[in-house]
């Protein structure tokens, strides 16, 4: 069982922000395989599906951000996914944007969100694809995560997106290994 669990906010004040971009490549994912997330029995919306023999499941937390902890504590628990079968997909400000970066463990970073299921789960041995931001260091990084998109950064984000998409089916598939090979660079 896999667990691919996508870093967001919930309400649509947020839909289109630098923060919620674990969110947008589940949603991508989600109209790819015509698929559509539904209430689980806890902090979180899912969808249960396959790619290839593996069984997935794709999440996003009902919580905000910083108590994302919540959702893939119960997940993790749920359905007894090990924690290397766990990909945890999120923004990242020390990234360039358009940047994707696989790992296999690793600290938060100042990242709440993952700062936050580190605390729930009491481990960072777990994978995390994260997604470059860029950063602006004359507005708030909290302000800064929390804005749109501009449009002339669309079509870059928009490319970033499916390439995600892409890692997270490798990474099912060819394991993360080969995936961190092929995307970080």
């Amino acid at each position: 069982m896999f667990l691919i669990v996508g870093l967001g906010n919930p309400t649509s004040r947020y839909r289109n922000t630098r923060h919620n971009l674990g969110f947008m490549v589940l949603d991508s994912l989600a109209g790819k395989w015509e698929k559509q997330f539904r209430k689980g029995k806890g902090h979180y919306k899912l969808i249960k599906t396959a790619v290839g023999s593996q069984r997935v499941i794709l999440a996003k937390p009902t919580t905000y951000m910083n108590r994302s902890g919540v959702a893939v504590y119960e997940l993790v628990n749920k359905y007894d996914v090990k924690l290397f079968n766990l990909l945890v997909l999120c923004d990242d400000l020390s990234l360039p944007l358009g940047k994707l970066r696989l790992r296999k463990k690793g600290s938060a970073g100042g990242h709440k969100g993952l700062t936050s299921i580190i605390a729930a789960l009491g481990s960072e041995e777990f994978p995390r694809l994260r997604f470059g931001v860029g950063y602006n260091p004359l507005i708030d990084a909290s302000e800064y995560v929390l804005s749109p998109f501009l449009p002339i950064e669309r079509k870059l984000v928009n490319s970033m997106i499916k390439r995600g998409g892409k890692a997270v089916i490798d990474f099912i598939d060819r394991g993360i290994e080969w995936t961190m090979n092929f995307y970080n660079g």
